[in-house]
């Protein structure tokens, strides 16, 4: 069964418990959630990207955390401490609807959970209620020119001044840092250990003196992504999350979570499912086309595969397990199967799907020129390789031999000794 289905049972299987909270948040939906347009290969999906609608999105997720379905499995008191199969009910009952929830998603799904972890109790109660209720805005701040898959190389610098650290440096790819209020970001506080030893993670301000956010423009017409410069910008001490040059440990947790989240969600990128490829090859007259209906089973068996992992993801969770490489495992299966996926819309629709007379269509160029990014977006398919190897298959590790030399001696991104 699944929410927008209208069904008003429960799952033969589900316990009462679980059909409550299923008919809370069926009601709940119903009544604050726009629903979800019908899946065609006419779905209007705009080239460029435009702002999204903040108020209508801070005000839905108001209305969510005074529902009690907001941080449904972080625990008590900053969320509900209700299980994964709780969060799994409200997956299925959203399923049917549109939630205006994008801008919160890297602070609900990421950042609040690694504060709630290493946070003190003051920047918990500082932060976290405000982050549930949509009052503001959170992004993470990770990746650098010369610092992308090897995150532990950054190079920005956070210098400590008495109660107060300066940090200087730039940071890239930060999703969502032109509409968000602060930023959890990591620097490099001890360049004489080695790299994944002296870097310290640190909330900032955005409207803090010395920041400046600059969009960065895509080549699928979208601008999320954006460069961050900072100069001499003053963090108190207390605003850093975790032990002065633990802050590794602290990253890991974030990117798990990160992994996790587009992996258990259901994909690792921009997939429109069988549905709307089944329409398209309908209207080209390719249904029949052997080669087409194979490459739909395809997609559909990657697809099912996909949730399954996902499954067992929130089963993982629900057994009190941290998020481990299993999130991994799904988010590179994620980013193959929106590659499969766009491949086939766009041999499907052709010409059409290239040089549009009618701006709907240009869903299939979209899905072509934002799939690679989900291969890159929360560790490329290599890092995911290399993860699931040691830590799955029990490979031995790549050798690094830089894992020991203090950072200021190593030649890595930009930085030359």
């Amino acid at each position: 069964m699944t929410g927008h289905a209208g069904v008003d049972e429960r799952e033969p299987t589900e316990s009462p418990e679980l059909a409550v909270f299923r008919r809370k948040a069926r009601s709940f939906l119903s009544e604050h959630a726009p629903r979800r347009a019908a899946s065609s290969d006419d779905d209007a999906t705009a080239l460029e990207a435009t702002a999204p609608d903040l108020a209508s999105q801070k005000e839905f997720q108001a209305a969510l955390a005074d529902a009690g379905l907001a941080g449904i499995t972080l625990p008590k008191p900053w969320g509900q401490g209700l299980t994964a199969e709780h969060q799994h009910v409200f997956n299925d009952e959203a399923g049917g609807y549109a939630l205006p929830t994008n801008a919160f998603l890297i602070g609900l799904g990421m950042v609040i959970p690694t504060m709630i972890e290493f946070g003190t109790d003051a920047q918990r109660e500082r932060y976290v209620a405000k982050a549930m209720r949509g009052e503001e805005i959170w992004s993470q701040l990770f990746s650098e020119p010369g610092a992308g898959s090897d995150v532990a190389s950054v190079q920005m610098r956070a210098e400590r001044d008495g109660d107060e650290w300066t940090l200087n440096g730039q940071k890239v790819w930060t999703t969502g840092a032109q509409v968000s209020d602060f930023g959890a970001v990591i620097a490099r506080t001890n360049p004489d250990k080695p790299k994944h030893r002296g870097i310290t993670m640190f909330i900032v301000d955005f409207k803090a003196p010395g920041v400046e956010i600059r969009p960065l423009r895509q080549m699928n017409g979208g601008s999320g992504f954006n460069e961050v410069f900072f100069t001499d910008v003053r963090v108190p001490d207390a605003s850093r999350i975790g032990g002065v040059d633990d802050g590794w440990r602290c990253a890991i947790a974030m990117l798990m979570n990160e992994r996790v989240a587009i992996g258990a969600g259901g994909g690792g990128g921009r997939s429109v499912g069988v549905e709307p490829i089944i329409e398209l090859a309908r209207r080209r007259g390719r249904l029949e086309d052997p080669l087409v209906r194979q490459g739909i089973a395809d997609v559909y068996i990657r697809t099912r595969i996909l949730s399954y992992i996902g499954q067992r993801t929130r089963d993982a969770l629900k057994a009190g397990k941290a998020p481990g490489p299993e999130g991994s495992i799904a988010k590179l299966v994620g980013a193959l199967l929106a590659r499969r996926t766009s491949d086939l819309g766009i041999a499907i629709a052709g010409a059409g799907g290239q040089a549009w007379t009618d701006p709907r269509d240009s869903r299939w160029a979209l899905g072509v020129l934002s799939a690679p990014a989900s291969r890159i977006a929360g560790g490329t398919d290599e890092v995911q390789r290399n993860i699931i190897g040691e830590r799955v298959l029990g490979l031995p590790k790549e050798p690094q031999v830089d894992r020991e030399i203090p950072f200021r001696e190593l030649r890595v991104g930009t930085h030359s000794p």
